[in-house]
């Protein structure tokens, strides 16, 4: 898969505790963007912690003083191994125009890292000859 560096929300973010919001916020137009193929990865080995919680969140200001929550995934501490993907991997309807994720620890302080961004395709989309 390929990451655009404009288009990454988070590019291996440390994930500690409470409630995060990805490091960049990325802007489309305010139109229907579903379809658009995203990836969301642990790249580093998560302690410490019982769940992640991930919410793909829009807003129509980059400020997000109102924003709503697009889609939703949880991995349990057992499941957020390097390499594995949250099970979103499209960004769903309803745009206002910006876009972040939200992670929120469910435990207590842990370790890890996640990065995640739009890429130019989904790897399910691949059919051999």
């Amino acid at each position: 898969m390929l990451l655009d560096a404009q288009n990454l929300f988070s590019d291996a973010q440390a994930i500690t505790t409470g409630t995060i919001y990805s490091t960049n916020t990325v802007k489309f137009g305010k139109n229907d963007i579903s379809f658009v193929p995203i990836i969301i990865q642990a790249v580093e080995d998560f302690t410490g912690l019982t769940s992640l919680n991930v919410k793909i969140q829009t807003s129509d200001t980059a400020e997000f003083t109102s924003s709503s929550d697009l889609a939703e995934s949880k991995l349990l501490l057992a499941d957020l191994k390097a390499g594995k993907k949250f099970p979103i991997s499209y960004l769903p309807k309803g745009n206002k125009g910006y876009i972040r994720l939200a992670y929120t620890v469910d435990g207590t302080a842990t370790t890890g890292k996640i990065t995640a961004g739009v890429v130019a395709s989904d790897e399910l989309s691949y059919h051999e000859m």
